[in-house]
Parts: structure tokens; C-alpha cells; sequence
């Protein structure tokens, strides 16, 4: 299992969720909406379980943490927004007056923000280049995404690989499935994710239902994403 802290970082399905047109360069206040302002603190430490946790601790019923990234293959740049709510300081309350653009209201058209997949059952996949062979499994996420169609969501975030690398390896491969660019690990730093690959699987509503790291076989992952979709099931039946 490889590190990504830096070293000195059969039916066909649907294509790819449709996106409106480049934008061009960020506008000032998406740039500024992208830089981070927050640093989490503490060591990237993962066991080797193989199920059930995602960072130090298992975060099953938790919300997941709001993020937006740019679409690695678009020409935004910047890093991730983290931000959880719209206050621009740390201090409890809030001053007033004081704002800030939280992560699922970062505008832009080529902005992954992890909201906007609340609809349905999710699987973050997390990977980068460092020390393994991830782009493997990714391409056993992107047959995956393409067999679930629009019944699960599926989601690539590439942690601090340079972007160049990352649109090529997403050219070249012919992945469909959306591909977030991590470009400074802060998605990965707040979620603790320590090796790669690493999932997450989310219930509808952004509620985390489990997590597993290290390579699995599309049998492996379509069993973990059916035991997500039964739970999503039971619970909307529930509500």
C-alpha cells in the first residue's frame, strides 16, 4: 500500500455525467473560493484493515465532510474548498459580518462539489501515482460506474498527482467517471486517508455508511456497492 503524503505527495452505461462547456481561468472569486484556509492537523496513519475504516477511526454515520475540486480535466486550477459553513474565522459563534463561501457553494461549471451527489448512493475513490499501481483499480471503478448507470454515484479524486499526469492518464485510459484533482491533499488530509486505493461509500443525504482500503476485483467492489444500496433502501423505507 502505497504513501500519498509527497516525498520532500455489461450493458454499456451512461457517459459521463454532462458538463456545460470550459469556462476559461477562475474568476477572482472562485480562486479565492479554492484556497485553503484551513489546515487539519495530525498524521496521514491508516491500518491495513481491509474494511470499515477511513483514517484513524471508523467514521460510519457521520456526515462526510463538504469539498470542491476542479474537474481534472478541465483548465480550472486551484486547491480543494473545505470549507463546512460560510464564517471566515475559526472563533465560536461566528463574528458577525465575517463570511466565506462554503465548499457546496463554490460556483463554477467545471466545479466537482461533492453536494451535488447527495441524490443517491455514492463511492469516492481516492488514488494518486506514488509507489503503487492504482490507475488499475480505477479503471475497475470506471466499469463499475459505467454498470450502475445513474443508480449510484461514482466519484475519482486524484490526491496531489500533477494535473498534467492526471489528465493524460485520464485521456489515455478513456475513463468516463468524474475525476476531481486534490491538487494539495486537503480533501484527503480531512478525511485521513492514508493509502491508496481508499474508498468511501456514502448513503443518500451524505451520510458515510462505510469505507475500505487497498484493491478490490469489480466482484469485490459491486458487492460492497449492492450491501450501499440495500442500506440506502432500507433506511429511505424507514424515513
Amino acid at each position: 500500500m502505497a504513501d500519498p503524503r509527497p516525498q520532500s505527495s455489461e450493458p454499456t452505461g451512461p457517459e459521463r455525467p454532462p458538463v456545460p462547456a470550459r469556462s476559461g481561468a477562475w474568476s477572482a472569486a472562485v480562486g479565492l473560493a479554492f484556497l485553503i484556509v484551513i489546515v487539519v492537523a495530525g498524521v496521514n496513519a491508516l491500518g491495513t484493515r481491509d474494511d470499515g475504516s477511513l483514517g484513524i477511526e471508523s467514521r460510519a454515520g457521520e456526515p462526510v465532510p463538504q469539498f470542491a475540486v476542479p474537474d481534472a480535466e478541465s483548465s480550472l486550477e486551484g486547491d480543494a474548498n473545505v470549507f463546512q459553513d460560510d464564517c471566515a474565522s475559526a472563533r465560536l459563534p461566528c463574528p458577525g459580518g465575517d463570511r466565506r463561501r462554503p465548499a457546496c457553494e463554490v460556483p463554477g461549471r467545471r466545479v466537482i462539489r461533492i453536494c451535488d451527489y447527495f441524490d443517491r448512493p455514492l463511492v469516492i475513490s481516492f488514488w494518486f501515482t506514488r509507489g503503487g499501481d492504482c490507475e488499475s483499480e480505477q479503471d475497475v471503478v470506471d466499469r463499475s460506474a459505467r454498470r450502475y448507470g445513474h443508480r449510484v454515484g461514482f466519484l475519482s479524486l486524484n490526491v496531489r498527482d500533477d494535473r498534467g499526469t492526471v489528465r493524460r492518464i485520464v485521456r489515455d485510459r478513456h475513463w468516463t467517471v468524474p475525476v476531481g484533482h486534490d491538487r494539495d491533499g486537503a480533501v484527503s488530509n480531512l478525511l485521513r486517508v492514508g493509502g491508496c486505493p481508499t474508498f468511501l461509500y456514502v448513503l443518500p443525504g451524505g451520510i458515510i455508511y462505510s469505507s475500505s482500503i487497498g484493491e478490490l476485483g469489480e466482484g469485490e467492489l459491486a458487492k460492497r456497492v449492492d450491501r450501499l444500496r440495500r442500506e440506502s433502501k432500507r433506511v429511505a423505507d424507514a424515513r
